[in-house]
C-alpha cells in the first residue's frame, strides 16, 4: 500500500451507525443491499467526482505503481435484451455496429496503452463479457485478443474467459472452435431458468432446453476443459420444484462448475414484480440448490455462488478470483465498462443511457470515454472491496491488510464483533468466512461492511415506497427516445432520476 493516498471523507463517512440497526436495514432492504456496491452512487459518492478536465490527471495518477492487474472488455450487443438484465445492453437499432465498436475498443486500448504504458503491466486475468460477447463475429474477437496481447504482458496463469448462450453455441460451434484457437479457456453459458412460462417473461424463450445439449457438445468439441453455467433465482413466480427442475438440469449437462445469481430487480423491466418475492423463498431455493450441488459432486463454501467440482479449483474466471481474494485493481473497456483502482471507480461512457453515441463520440474525439470517475476515501474503497469478496462468502484478512495497510478487525472492530457473537462469520484459514447461517442472512451481514453513507441511505431507506420508484424507472429505461418517457422526464433529468434509486 506505499504510496497511496486516498481522498479525505466527507462528513457523512466518518459517523458510525450501530451494527443492529445496520443489519436489520440491510436485511429489509435485501433486494438492493447485495455485492453490487455502492447504492445511490450519484448522492453518496457526488462528492468526491472528478470533474472532466482533470480525470486524465486521476487516472494516470491512479495507476502510479500498479504493475498486476486484470482487464475487463465489455461487449454489450445481445440477440435480445433479457427482462432481468440490469447491464449495459445497447437496443436493437445498433446491433450493426458491431464492427465499428470493435474498432473503437482498439481505439480506447490505445489511449491507455499511451497513457499509462500499458505494455509494461501484466494482466492477471482477462473477462470478455457483455451483453453477450458471442454475438459479434469470431474474428473481431480474434483481433481483440491480438490487441490486447500487443498492449500488455500476460501473466503465467492469466486465463481467458467469454460468455455465450445457449442457442448460439448450438448453432454457431465453429465460433467457439475459433475462440480456443484464439487463446480463450474458460467459457460460460446462461442458462438461468428451463420453464418455458418464466423463459416467456425473461424474453429468453430462444434459449431454451432445446439448445442445450447440442451447446455443451460444441463446447466440448471445441476443447473447453472449463466451462461454466449460470442460473438465476429469486424470480416472482418461480416455485420451489421448477427451481429443482433447473438445477438437476443443469448437473445432467455436466459442467465443471454452476454459478447461481439470486435475482436482483433494480433497474430490469420486471422491477415492479420485486415486492412479490419473499426472502423466504429465496432462501429455500438457495438452500435446496445448495444440496443438490453438493449430492453431484459440486461445492462451495457458505455463501459462495459458484460452485466447483474440481477440487481446488474455485470455478470462478481468473478475472473475478483475484478481484475478489485480492481486491486486484482492473481496467474495463467498453460501453459502460467498470475501472477499479486502489483509490477510484471510474465508469464509461454508456452507463447511464445505454446508447453507444457518447462512447462512440469520445473515442472518436481522441478522449478516454469515461462518463463519471470518483476518487474515493479509504472507507468507500474498504468497502467495495468487501462488497466483492462477498462473491466468495469470505473476506481475506491478508489481502485486505496488504491493500489497505489497516488490520480488518481494525477497520470494522463493531462489525467484526457483532458477526462472530452472532454466529454469522468465522475465521478460517486467511479469511472471515460466512457461516450457514450468515449466507442465509446476507444482506444483512455484508451491509455492516459498507460505507456509512450507503449504511445510511439503507437505514432511511423504505423499501415500499423505493419499489414505486423503480416501477417507475422501468418506463423511463425502455421509453426514453426523443429525451421523454412514460413519466414525463425530460433530458438530463432522466439521467438524474435513473441514477438516484
Amino acid at each position: 500500500m506505499k504510496g497511496r493516498i486516498w481522498n479525505r471523507a466527507t462528513t457523512a463517512d466518518l459517523n458510525r451507525y450501530p451494527p443492529e440497526a445496520v443489519f436489520e436495514a440491510g436485511e429489509r432492504n435485501h433486494h438492493v443491499s447485495n455485492t453490487s456496491y455502492p447504492i445511490a452512487h450519484s448522492s453518496v459518492w457526488k462528492p468526491y467526482r472528478v470533474g472532466r478536465p482533470l480525470r486524465e490527471q486521476v487516472v494516470s495518477r491512479a495507476f502510479q505503481g500498479v504493475d498486476d492487474l486484470c482487464l475487463y472488455v465489455h461487449i454489450p450487443f445481445c440477440e435480445a435484451r433479457c427482462s432481468y438484465c440490469e447491464y449495459t445492453v445497447v437496443g436493437k437499432h445498433e446491433m450493426s455496429e458491431t464492427a465499428a465498436y470493435m474498432q473503437r475498443l482498439s481505439g480506447e486500448m490505445a489511449m491507455y496503452r499511451d497513457l499509462l504504458d500499458t505494455r509494461r503491466r501484466t494482466l492477471h486475468g482477462f473477462d470478455i463479457g457483455g451483453g453477450t460477447p458471442s454475438f459479434v463475429e469470431a474474428e473481431l474477437i480474434a483481433e481483440l485478443l491480438g490487441n490486447v496481447r500487443a498492449s500488455f504482458r500476460f501473466g503465467p496463469s492469466c486465463g481467458i474467459s467469454i460468455e455465450t448462450t445457449p442457442r448460439i453455441a448450438a448453432l454457431e460451434g465453429r465460433k467457439l472452435e475459433a475462440y480456443a484457437q484464439a487463446g480463450v479457456e474458460r467459457i460460460s453459458m446462461g442458462v438461468q431458468v428451463i420453464e418455458p412460462d418464466l423463459l416467456r417473461v425473461l424474453n429468453r424463450s430462444g434459449n431454451g432446453v432445446e439448445h442445450h445439449n447440442r451447446a455443451v457438445e460444441n463446447i466440448r468439441r471445441a476443447g473447453f476443459a472449463k466451462f461454466n453455467l449460470d442460473l438465476m433465482y429469486g424470480f416472482a413466480g418461480q416455485s420451489l420444484e421448477s427451481w429443482r427442475a433447473t438445477v438437476e438440469h443443469a448437473v445432467s449437462l455436466g459442467p465443471e462448475y454452476i454459478t447461481l445469481y439470486r435475482m436482483r430487480y433494480k433497474l430490469t423491466r420486471i422491477s415492479e414484480q420485486a415486492p412479490r418475492v419473499r426472502l423466504e423463498a429465496v432462501h429455500e431455493q438457495a438452500a435446496l440448490a445448495k444440496r443438490l450441488l453438493a449430492d453431484a459432486g459440486y461445492q462451495a463454501n457458505p455463501g459462495k455462488n459458484t460452485y466447483s467440482r474440481i477440487e481446488g479449483d474455485p470455478g470462478t474466471s481468473d478475472y473475478l478470483t483475484r478481484r475478489v481474494v485480492d481486491g486486484m485493481p482492473y481496467l474495463g473497456l467498453g460501453l459502460g465498462a467498470q475501472t477499479f483502482t486502489h483509490t477510484t471507480i471510474g465508469y464509461n461512457d454508456g452507463a447511464a443511457g445505454k446508447t453507444l453515441t457518447p462512447y462512440a463520440s469520445s473515442v472518436e474525439a481522441g478522449r478516454l470515454p469515461i462518463q463519471d470517475l470518483y476518487d474515493l476515501p479509504l472507507t468507500h474503497m474498504m468497502a467495495k472491496m468487501a462488497a466483492v469478496s462477498f462473491y466468495f462468502g469470505e473476506i481475506d484478512r491478508a489481502s485486505f491488510h496488504e491493500k489497505f495497510g489497516i488490520a480488518l478487525e481494525e477497520a470494522f472492530a463493531e462489525e467484526v464483533d457483532f458477526v462472530l457473537e452472532r454466529g454469522l462469520m468465522r475465521y478460517t484459514d486467511r479469511a472471515l468466512s460466512l457461516t450457514a447461517e450468515g449466507a442465509r442472512r446476507f444482506n444483512g451481514v455484508i451491509a455492516l461492511f459498507f460505507a456509512p453513507s450507503v449504511q445510511a441511505y439503507l437505514i432511511d431507506r423504505d423499501p415500499d415506497r423505493a419499489d414505486d420508484m423503480t416501477r417507475n424507472l422501468a418506463h423511463c429505461v425502455e421509453c426514453r427516445t426523443a429525451g421523454r418517457d412514460e413519466t414525463g422526464i425530460r433530458g438530463n433529468d432522466w439521467i438524474r432520476f435513473r441514477l438516484q434509486c
